[in-house]
């Protein structure tokens, strides 16, 4: 009887199997381990909008979604999608340094299973979860509670910005009415603040664009007037959407 192998490329010898090289493919299922569970790539998926695919080597450490902690670089001049494997149930911690404001979207290689997208400005990381479902493997967003992240540093907007989960905005209207939109796809807990910093909201308003998300049960961007406001939004989820954790 021949070898099997894992979802994840480990090689299950059959007994009586291997004479003599038992030691070696031992080593190579070790190496593998190591690999899967704190193993770090950097890859390239440098390119304009298109899919790039993650592999797993049976038995090898050449596959690209082998590693525990996955970095992306490369130039990128349109959406990507890259893809995992079927049947994969696993974890990955998932960097996305690429330049360029495009899209990354992270799937299953087919199916319609669940995916997770960075935004054209989330140059951040997240941790995925791969359910290893038959035909419609779904990748999903692992989130933290608030309490979990370390907030963003403090920043100063004059003008239109996307946020960022965990973003902490000074936001400075004296010269004219700003737009500040709220991160795409974000994960329940994903969490902006705002500061009137020049109390100037009640001249020139703030705009809180909603990117296809809910704000307090609304489908509506929010507008805030009120001089010297200061607030958080935090995400609940898709039926209420954004909701306020402090007015």
């Amino acid at each position: 009887m021949a070898s099997t192998y894992t979802d994840l490329g480990l090689e299950l010898m059959a007994t009586g199997e291997n004479a003599g090289t038992w030691g070696t493919k031992t080593n190579a299922n070790l190496n593998l381990i190591e690999q899967l569970t704190g193993g770090v790539s950097s890859l390239s998926i440098a390119g304009g909008a298109g899919t790039q695919a993650l592999t797993i080597a049976d038995g090898a450490l050449t596959g690209t979604a082998q590693q525990r902690v996955i970095e992306f670089t490369g130039s990128i001049s349109g959406n990507r999608i890259i893809t995992f494997p079927l049947l994969t149930e696993t974890f990955y911690f998932i960097k996305n340094n690429t330049s360029g404001a495009y899209t990354v979207q992270l799937k299953a290689v087919s199916g319609s299973g669940a995916t997770v997208t960075f935004s054209t400005t989330d140059k951040g990381w997240k941790v995925i979860y791969l359910d290893g479902v038959a035909t419609n493997t779904g990748v999903y967003e692992v989130p933290f509670g608030t309490s979990n992240y370390a907030p963003n540093d403090w920043l100063t907007k004059t003008g239109a910005y996307t946020a960022l989960d965990q973003d902490r905005l000074f936001v400075d209207t004296s010269g004219g009415a700003v737009t500040i939109t709220l991160p795409a796809s974000p994960a329940v807990g994903a969490q902006v603040n705002f500061v009137d910093s020049r109390y100037t909201f009640d001249t020139n308003a703030l705009t809180v664009g909603r990117n296809s998300s809910k704000i307090a049960n609304a489908a509506a961007d929010l507008v805030v007037n009120t001089e010297g406001a200061a607030f958080g939004l935090v995400y609940s989820g898709s039926n209420v959407g954004w909701t306020y954790t402090e007015k």
